[in-house]
């Protein structure tokens, strides 16, 4: 198992939620912590956390939808650590709203944010791992990056691309012997505040458009099921030991995997994407 003790962890979306989970996990592993994040007040909050636990912590301010902004959280956390052993691109956006209804702006944030976020994130994180001879880059996907439920459509397509692009990093830093390696996490159900937090940084001023009393079921389900959900600080401790025994693939709730099955069942016996 690699020993992170003293090492220096970069964690978006870091000031709640999952991302808070995982600066948690690290803290508690011996890390040095950089909480990244837009919410100024909960980045704060956590900071103070695990500062007050013995930990090294700073925060930044950080869009992850801003290439410039991204570059600036990666020196901010050179020049107050001195290196960059874990990057979590974890920052995530998703508004439950029918794919018909689903306006261009919205598709345009939720991509930028759920997607390029991580893509930014491998391309100014993994030359300075590189050159500083080890590292690990780690991307929260989702469940819905492996097969696509309904009402999630543009959150769908950017978690299936942050599959896409972690396990083609990882194919081609083990092709190249990189000392870099990658890993993705795809959670299902987990107790956080992110369908609340993307309403409140929407851009767009039109509300979401409901589509009859059955989507607005679907909605208040998926909303359901996220307040019932795993601890994200469960899901920290995944991730870690992601990170300390080299594992590519984080699943919160493997059972749930199932739909998977069926999908490529589907896809084998029929050539459809559904039964029935």
């Amino acid at each position: 198992m690699q020993d992170v003790r003293g090492k220096v962890a970069v964690v978006t979306g870091g000031a709640s939620g999952i991302g808070r989970g995982m600066a948690r996990a690290f803290a508690g592993a011996g890390m040095k912590v950089m909480v990244a994040d837009r919410d100024a007040a909960m980045r704060d909050e956590t900071v103070q956390g695990l500062r007050a636990g013995g930990t090294e912590a700073e925060g930044c301010n950080c869009d992850v939808a801003d290439l410039a902004s991204v570059e600036a959280l990666a020196q901010a956390t050179l020049d107050r650590f001195g290196a960059v052993h874990v990057v979590c691109n974890n920052a995530g956006i998703g508004v439950p709203t029918p794919t018909h209804k689903l306006n261009i702006e919205d598709w345009r944030w939720i991509i930028d944010v759920d997607l390029w976020g991580p893509i930014y994130g491998v391309k100014v994180f993994l030359p300075v791992m590189e050159e500083q001879g080890e590292g690990h880059i780690n991307a929260t996907s989702s469940l819905a990056g492996l097969f696509a439920a309904q009402m999630m459509g543009a959150y769908n397509v950017a978690k299936h691309g942050v599959v896409a692009l972690m396990a083609t990093l990882e194919r081609d830093l083990r092709g190249r012997k990189s000392p870099v390696r990658a890993s993705v996490l795809c959670p299902g159900p987990i107790n956080t505040n992110i369908s609340r937090h993307s309403v409140a940084y929407r851009p767009s001023k039109a509300k979401p458009k409901a589509d009859g009393e059955r989507s607005g079921r679907v909605a208040a389900g998926i909303q359901a099921s996220l307040e019932a959900g795993m601890d994200p600080d469960e899901v920290g401790l995944l991730v870690l030991d992601a990170v300390q025994r080299d594992r590519f693939w984080v699943h919160t709730h493997p059972e749930m995997l199932r739909g998977v099955e069926l999908q490529v069942q589907a896809m084998l016996d029929e050539q459809r994407l559904t039964k029935g």
